[in-house]
């Protein structure tokens, strides 16, 4: 049987650019842009869709182009929407990448805010065999109560689901305690290196023994040692599978949703950290989420 997974999380158009000069700050520089589909849970669908998942991606946006242009890059790669349009412009996010490949992020959440409890409601009446939310949807204090009532009802259900902690600025803001104790009904947690332990505490072995204690499963990536999961008192390890770094955006989003689909369609947890090492260096070596 085909899983169905259906995804809360943000909806945004990505703007990525990285200069191929020195910046020329009140003129020009040359640089190569690319603009797509973005938002950590959207990342993480089309990933599941082409694991040969159904799968169902809630959200919010704006009545405007950019809202036009992710349907159709959606529907272009099997994810069915349910989007919430509401009188905000569409999320966006500007990325500009360095030299080494690593990015900042200029995001401006827009209609993300807006996540209503009834239109995630009506989505969940359908049914579905695994929920995944973003920890985008968690940090937000607009949305948090969104994201905490789908994982309860998931919950309630026997049905399992993941959360990805998603970003260690705003992580750090909202506090490990609060983010934790948002995400206790998930099933599952995706994060980096430095989410973990800002999660867990102490260093990476101690914070890993911590959230196993929380979670049925804690997949971790670790840029170019590639990723770690933890169940209970098991550990699991997979090497980087990236030949070369242009970016960095959306590599972790491709690992959580390839990790996922392979565990969905029955891999055990050492194949299915080898598919999301694969994805994830598919990623980096292009520029933006899509690579």
């Amino acid at each position: 049987m085909t899983p169905r997974v259906t995804l809360i999380g943000d909806v945004m158009l990505d703007v990525v650019t990285r200069a191929l000069g020195p910046l020329e700050t009140t003129s020009d520089t040359p640089a190569a842009t690319v603009v797509g589909r973005g938002g950590s849970a959207a990342n993480a669908a089309i990933r599941l869709a082409r694991a040969g998942c159904a799968v169902t991606y809630v959200g919010a946006v704006g009545s405007d182009p950019a809202a036009d242009v992710l349907a159709a890059l959606f529907a272009r790669a099997g994810v069915r929407t349910r989007w919430q349009v509401v009188e905000e412009p569409t999320g966006v996010v500007v990325g500009i990448v360095d030299g080494s490949g690593q990015r900042m992020m200029l995001t401006s959440r827009g209609a993300n805010q807006r996540l209503a409890p009834s239109h995630v409601d009506l989505a969940l009446a359908e049914p579905f065999d695994h929920l995944h939310v973003s920890g985008y949807t968690v940090l937000d204090d607009e949305t948090r109560d969104v994201a905490c009532s789908a994982l309860r009802l998931a919950r309630s259900r026997g049905v399992s689901s993941s959360v990805d902690a998603c970003s260690v600025g705003p992580l750090r803001h909202v506090g490990a305690d609060r983010f934790l104790e948002a995400v206790a009904p998930a099933t599952t947690l995706f994060a980096n290196e430095e989410e973990a332990v800002l999660l867990g505490g102490g260093s990476l072995e101690v914070a890993l023994a911590r959230l196993a204690a929380r979670f049925d499963e804690v997949v971790v990536t670790l840029g170019p040692r590639g990723a770690v999961v933890r169940r209970g008192a098991i550990e699991i390890r997979a090497a980087a599978r990236a030949r070369e770094v242009l970016d960095t955006t959306g590599a972790g989003d491709a690992a959580t949703g390839a990790y996922l689909g392979a565990r969905l369609g029955g891999a055990n947890p050492s194949d299915a950290l080898g598919v999301a090492m694969a994805a994830a260096g598919e990623v980096v070596a292009g520029l933006g989420a899509e690579g």
